[in-house]
């Protein structure tokens, strides 16, 4: 007669929120769930029948973003709020400044390079 009393006190503990029907589906399937990666989800959605304007992961005529590129410094990649008129360098406060008009054209010239930028300097 001992066990019944403790039996009672043992559901009566359980948590409110919890299901008692409730079975986790990894524990009921005997098949183990495989990760697909991001190559099989592109080729799968390549599959699929999508409308010409549907916007996806693999199409190449994704709408641009509406907000505005970011600009970082050249010189640190700080976030730049300023812009060399001459060289079109970005800088982030007045040393870099002082550094950017100290670089020798070339030197110049590679950094736009780096960024992508066309070279405004010969």
């Amino acid at each position: 007669m001992n066990t019944a009393p403790e039996d009672d006190a043992k559901e009566e503990k359980r948590p409110i929120f919890k299901d008692p029907s409730f079975q986790h589906t990894i524990k009921t399937s005997s098949k183990k769930k495989t990760w697909r990666s991001l190559k099989q989800i592109i080729a799968q959605e390549r599959s699929l029948p999508w409308p010409e304007d549907a916007v996806h992961y693999s199409s190449i005529s994704a709408p641009p973003s509406f907000k505005p590129a970011k600009k970082y410094s050249d010189i640190s990649g700080l976030p730049a709020k300023y812009t060399d008129p001459q060289s079109k360098l970005f800088y982030a406060c007045a040393d870099e400044f002082a550094t950017v008009r100290s670089l020798p054209s070339d030197i110049t010239a590679g950094y736009l390079t780096l960024r992508g930028a066309n070279n405004p300097i010969g």
